[in-house]
């Protein structure tokens, strides 16, 4: 492989995980795309979600920018489909709070995600069909981060073997073809992850309670 011999630094690789352009200030969360959705979205129970047509879910709240299509939405925390997705069911899962990096998180939002990315990624492969999913979150500039403010992403994956290993591995690291997200699927996808959500918080209440009332007989 040739060395570069130019003065000039070598820019970071392209990433299609994250691929708008960044049209905001990084060190203003005022202007923060991913701060506008949680301030606009109230937090609800996760095991009892608001009705599709409620108006605490509508998509157009955050006219003028892009329609949003919230499926998990707690004190701390909220996710929401991707607007580019790479396969069908690909989330974001985030702060509320304006965290640039994942170390700029608190311990209790760090624990929260960690609980929710399970959640999450337990409804996804529920609402999909997809038993297969990757999750992925970039830190900085370099690490290919164009939003920065903290951010999962859950992507469902198809079977793609079959289709050749160049495709496979294309598809794999995010270099995949991505379109708009179709509102009216968002729409219906959004709802059957938010109800697959409810069933695994309560499957997990349920085995909590048992497992106190076994310790309980003890």
């Amino acid at each position: 492989m040739a060395l570069n011999t130019s003065q000039e630094p070598v820019p970071p690789p392209q990433s299609d995980f994250d691929p708008l352009p960044l049209q905001h200030s990084p060190t203003d969360p005022s202007a923060c795309p991913f701060c506008r959705i949680a301030t606009v979205y109230a937090p609800y129970d996760p095991a009892n979600p608001p009705p599709p047509d409620a108006p605490a879910l509508n998509p157009d709240a955050t006219s003028p920018d892009p329609s949003t299509f919230v499926v998990l939405s707690t004190p701390l925390l909220i996710a929401f489909l991707d607007i580019m997705p790479l396969s069908t069911g690909h989330v974001l899962l985030c702060p509320r709070a304006h965290r640039p990096k994942l170390t700029d998180a608190t311990a209790r939002e760090a624990s929260d995600l960690g609980r929710y990315l399970r959640v999450l990624s337990a409804a996804v492969a529920r609402a999909t069909g997809v038993a297969d999913w990757n999750v992925v979150q970039n830190n900085g500039a370099a690490a290919a981060q164009v939003v920065p403010h903290m951010h999962f992403h859950i992507i469902p994956r198809p079977e793609l073997r079959d289709r050749g290993r160049e495709r496979f591995t294309a598809t794999m690291f995010g270099r995949g073809q991505r379109e708009d997200l179709d509102e009216e699927e968002a729409a219906r996808l959004a709802a059957e992850i938010r109800a697959a959500v409810a069933e695994v918080v309560r499957e997990e209440e349920e085995e909590d309670e048992e497992e106190r009332e076994g310790k309980a007989k003890l």
